[in-house]
């Protein structure tokens, strides 16, 4: 298969694991314990640290110069942060973030995972645009790890406020559905033409590193369970070094 067939393969599948999230939470009532939820907020965090360390930054480097990456890196923060202006969202602790809406609670939520789902879709793609599949296959498993806690966040609210459970995954589904756009975006951003490819890994980089930064640790510390959170961050870190290990 072509680049953009396995990018789009890869992508919607880690996509596609936010629906395993509403298992959990449909088996518990939607009240899913805080600790629980900081411990695997912070595993995502961790998981996508290292893929962006391992997977995205190291090759960028190894390809192109320090100032394509750091460039690249730099665009792929403000990305995220233009998003985060402009796109109006809601975060299960923190609240509305952006421009006011009348959009509803739900529709918030799914817009707030997209922001954070697209750039890592876009990992994925670029991954599978370049040299090695088996690092692209290995950035897409942990994608679609750290993605699970994603579609929990989304789901047990929801069950919580009385949804169905058929409706808890599928709106868990739509927040997932932006990574295969992003994937096919990014792989074919780097086929066309491969002297993007170094600027392209640092920008998926810059944008997962900044939605760690900017939301995912800090959501994960705002109940008191700082250490548990750090915890899943180490344990997140050590998942992705052994899957790009394995496979590479």
């Amino acid at each position: 298969m072509d680049a953009i067939t396995l990018a789009l393969l890869g992508s919607f599948t880690a996509g596609m694991m936010t629906a395993l999230g509403a298992l959990p939470a449909l088996a518990l009532g939607g009240n899913v314990p805080d600790k629980l939820m900081d411990v695997l907020y912070g595993l995502s965090a961790g998981v996508m640290l290292a893929a962006s360390a391992f997977s995205l930054l190291i090759p960028a480097l190894e390809m192109g110069s320090i100032w394509e990456t750091s460039i690249g890196f730099i665009a792929g923060a403000l990305l995220i942060e233009m998003g985060d202006m402009f796109i109006p969202h809601l975060h299960p602790i923190y609240g509305l973030e952006g421009p006011s809406s009348r959009l509803r609670r739900v529709w918030l939520m799914i817009l707030a995972m997209t922001i954070h789902n697209f750039p890592e879709g876009m990992a994925v793609g670029v991954a599978f645009g370049g040299e090695s599949i088996g690092a692209a296959t290995a950035l897409a498993i942990a994608i679609g790890i750290q993605n699970i806690p994603e579609g929990l966040a989304v789901s047990a609210p929801l069950v919580r406020e009385g949804y169905s459970g058929a409706r808890a995954v599928l709106y868990g589904m739509l927040t997932g559905l932006v990574e295969p756009i992003g994937g096919v975006i990014g792989a074919y951003t780097v086929v066309a033409s491969r002297s993007f490819l170094p600027a392209a890994m640092g920008l998926a980089a810059g944008a997962m590193t900044f939605v760690v930064s900017d939301e995912m640790i800090p959501e994960s510390h705002r109940k008191g369970h700082e250490r548990w959170a750090t915890i899943g961050v180490i344990l997140g870190f050590v998942i992705m070094m052994i899957l790009d290990n394995i496979f590479t």
